[in-house]
């Protein structure tokens, strides 16, 4: 098959013999690991892709969350890039969560299932007050809690458009802790994954920023289960993790360096919370599972072919990375056609496309090859590329 490159030409590419095949951990995991899914479209019952609701394949997308669940991971839902903000309403992030929560409830291996709460189905003209935000949070966090899911405090775009400073901070979220019925997990998500969070925590300086979240965590170290970091730095990771008091834990969502951090450095470890495990879940689960066996070369050898697919997924414009996801769930099957609510699906190039595929194979995550060079070759077409 003829791929383009970023060169500008046509290279020729043929598919590795041996995918990973999915299967469930023959041992408990030591990590917990939350895979972010994605919503998978009805295109036959969509009207108007760029207004209102999302036409959602309910069948498709909640398959894929079995496929996660059966191979051991947990499953964030309803979260803010991987669906909100970018194509998915709060009514079908409701129907969304109540939904997976009764898959979830009856499925055999009993997964862990964190759902997003946010302030997203109210304008941001609506929210300008502190009291606001509160009572929006506690609208999406009451729905949660009523189906049963554990609550991840996502980061609201209402805080930093009202120019809230650490005050108003810590009086949403000392609130909000308070309030929930459950420790949650806080959500640090930095402006490469949504420009409109630059400042958050009332702070532009990282350092200051830090003392602002790490002083909400001890304040509530009960209250807290963890904290996850995205903000694609290692070394700012592995330097705040060391400070969190014991019990709360870092989950990564840096999907460029999460090996190093998952594994740890002898005393401190990640746990994931990630978009990119959807899209890797069979080394990501056999890699947690030598991981938990002591099989430290496994779990890197792994791993390791997956970082360069997680870095083109991911590349800027990172909030884009989901066409990835959808572009990886199509070739494998677990979806029938590569449509996108808004067209996100149009928001990546066919080079990129191309690239994913080449480094997918590499990673043995062409679960179905010859379904994959079909579709390959099908989106080619449509790109004016034969052969």
């Amino acid at each position: 098959m003829l791929l383009p490159t970023y060169a500008g030409t046509l290279e020729d590419y043929r598919l590795s013999p041996e995918p990973l095949t999915p299967r469930a951990p023959r041992v408990p995991l030591t990590r917990t690991a939350f895979a972010a899914a994605h919503v998978i479209s009805d295109p036959l019952a969509e009207r108007d892709p760029w207004a209102g609701r999302p036409a959602v394949d309910w069948d498709a997308t909640l398959a894929f969350r079995h496929t996660l669940w059966d191979q051991g991971l947990g499953l964030a839902e309803a979260m803010d890039t991987a669906q909100r903000g970018m194509g998915v309403d709060w009514a079908t992030a409701r129907e969304l969560i109540e939904r997976t929560m009764r898959e979830a409830k009856a499925h055999p291996m009993k997964p862990r299932v964190a759902c997003g709460a946010g302030t997203d189905h109210k304008a941001l003209d609506e929210l300008t007050s502190v009291e606001a935000i509160i009572d929006a949070y506690r609208t999406q966090m009451d729905v949660i809690e009523a189906a049963g899911g554990q609550i991840i405090l996502m980061a609201t775009r209402a805080l930093p458009a009202l120019g809230a400073g650490p005050e108003e901070y810590a009086r949403v979220y000392d609130t909000l802790i308070e309030e929930s019925s459950a420790p949650v997990i806080l959500h640090w998500l930095g402006d490469m994954f949504d420009p409109a969070l630059t400042g958050y925590w009332g702070a532009q300086d990282i350092a200051a920023a830090n003392g602002i979240v790490l002083d909400l965590i001890m304040r509530h170290a009960a209250k807290v289960d963890g904290i996850k970091i995205s903000l694609l730095d290692q070394s700012h990771e592995e330097a705040f993790r060391a400070k969190l008091p014991s019990g709360v834990r870092l989950y990564t969502g840096d999907d460029f360096n999460y090996a190093p951090l998952i594994e740890g450095d002898g005393t401190h470890y990640s746990h994931a919370l990630l978009g990119i495990f959807a899209a890797i879940a069979p080394a990501a689960a056999q890699a947690l599972e030598a991981l938990a066996r002591g099989d430290s070369a496994t779990y890197h050898a792994l791993l390791a072919p997956t970082v360069p697919l997680s870095r083109e997924i991911f590349k800027a414009p990172t909030r884009f990375y989901k066409a990835g996801i959808a572009f990886l769930s199509w070739l494998n099957g677990t979806q029938s056609h590569f449509i996108m609510p808004g067209g996100v699906h149009a928001s990546r190039e066919i080079t990129h496309y191309a690239q994913v595929y080449r480094l997918a194979d590499q990673a043995r995550l062409l679960t179905r090859p010859d379904l994959a060079e079909a579709r390959m070759r099908c989106l080619l077409a449509m790109h004016g590329i034969d052969g």
